[in-house]
C-alpha cells in the first residue's frame, strides 16, 4: 500500500477497528442533540475498553466524526452535532 492510499484510509480504519466505543447505528445522523449525547454517554460508560474517562471517550468520538466528515458534513447536521457537544458537557457537569 502506497503512502497516498494509507493516508486516505486511516480514518476509515480507525472507525472500523477502534476498540474505544460500541456506538448505536446511525447515532451521528440523528436530529436530536440530546439523544446523540445520551447515546454517546451510554456507550462510553458501558465500555470497558476505553483508556480515558467516559466523558473524554464520548467527546473524542464525537469530535473525531465531525472532523472526519469535514466539508462533506451537511451544515444543518454539523450544527446538531455541535449542539450535541454542549449536551454532552451538560450531562457530565462540565458546564
Amino acid at each position: 500500500m502506497g503512502m497516498v492510499e494509507a493516508g486516505n484510509n486511516w480514518s476509515a480504519r480507525v472507525t472500523r477497528e477502534s476498540d474505544a466505543l460500541d456506538l448505536e447505528e446511525g447515532v451521528f445522523t440523528w436530529k436530536d442533540p440530546r439523544r446523540i449525547a445520551l447515546s454517546l454517554q451510554r456507550s462510553a460508560e458501558a465500555s470497558r475498553r476505553r483508556k480515558s474517562s467516559p466523558f473524554r471517550s464520548a467527546m473524542s468520538m464525537l469530535v473525531f466524526y465531525i472532523n472526519r466528515a469535514g466539508k462533506h458534513l451537511d451544515p444543518e447536521q454539523k450544527a446538531i452535532l455541535e449542539a450535541a457537544k454542549t449536551e454532552l458537557r451538560k450531562l457530565y457537569g462540565r458546564i
